[in-house]
């Protein structure tokens, strides 16, 4: 299911927090089936100074997501699942609900 979820995919959150926002895949955990959407999920992270010149304190970070609780967005809007075909001897991604084809 990892597999036809790509980075920069603009995908849906279905479940937990932040369900019904959207926004685009920052990095994927194969392994885990886990991945990270820009802006949701956000958690307190504390940072140390690294040097005296910057400063340390609380920032918030993206925590990660199943990817079962996101759904890959088409151009018009609708959550769809991915599918993959054959087109002109190349393996491309679908949308399967909209029946467009989705580049990267």
């Amino acid at each position: 299911m990892v597999k036809k979820l790509k980075k920069n995919d603009l995908v849906k959150v279905l479940k937990g927090k932040d369900s019904g926002r959207t926004g685009r895949i920052i990095k994927i955990d194969h392994e885990k089936e886990r991945v990270w959407v820009e802006g949701c999920n956000m958690k307190k992270k504390t940072v140390r100074a690294k040097s005296q010149n910057e400063q340390g304190g609380i920032i918030d970070v993206e925590g990660s997501i199943h990817v079962s609780n996101v759904m890959y967005l088409s151009k018009n809007s609708t959550p769809s699942r991915i599918g993959v075909k054959i087109e002109k001897g190349k393996k491309v991604r679908f949308a399967k609900q909209t029946g467009e084809v989705i580049n990267g």
